[in-house]
């Protein structure tokens, strides 16, 4: 059971990033239900082996709102999957700060258990500075979809927002081992 949820996430996270391009080049030759289709099969597996009952519900949303899709078979309504998906790592990371730890502290913590009290406040600020990059890439993403900008949108949500992704995280990593090692 364990690989199976293992394998599912593994290829639930692949085809979240490569989606806009299976999208973009896809509805042209097979269209909008089978992708839909294919995208709720995947959120009803990961619905059926989460581990809690709160990845359970958000899976079973997910996937209730595919099925819709396909069964509408709305072309411009598939684009908003990137939104979806940016939205929920959003109320992730946002709704860390209203906890006693904010996400990044936690996986912090992994390497540093006791982590220093500068250590929290930065990890608090990195975690802010990733809710404005999803908030960002919200609107941007949002943009493209209500000027049909349908190019512009597999170019920005295939490739660029995970250049940005990979240039946020590498950028605080490198700052962090180099600019920050005296004090944490």
């Amino acid at each position: 059971m364990s690989r199976l949820y293992t394998a599912t996430n593994i290829c639930l996270a692949v085809v979240s990033v490569i989606y806009p391009l299976i999208w973009y080049f896809g509805q042209q030759y097979i269209g909008v239900t089978p992708i839909a289709v294919l995208m709720a099969v995947i959120w009803l597996m990961r619905a059926c082996l989460a581990r809690t009952s709160y990845h359970r519900m958000i899976s079973s949303v997910v996937m209730v709102i595919f099925l819709c899709l396909a069964f509408i078979r709305s072309a411009t309504a598939m684009y908003w999957y990137p939104v979806m998906v940016s939205m929920m790592m959003l109320l992730i990371f946002a709704g860390s700060l209203f906890s006693s730890q904010s996400l990044i502290e936690r996986l912090a913590r992994f390497k540093m258990p006791d982590l220093p009290p500068s250590g929290v406040r930065y990890t608090r600020k990195v975690t802010q500075i990733w809710v404005m990059f999803f908030i960002m890439n919200i609107l941007i993403t949002t943009v493209l979809i209500v000027t049909e900008q349908w190019q512009a949108w597999a170019v920005y949500t295939g490739i660029v927002a995970y250049v940005l992704m990979g240039v946020l995280f590498v950028g605080e990593f490198l700052y962090r081992q180099f600019c920050l090692k005296k004090e944490m």
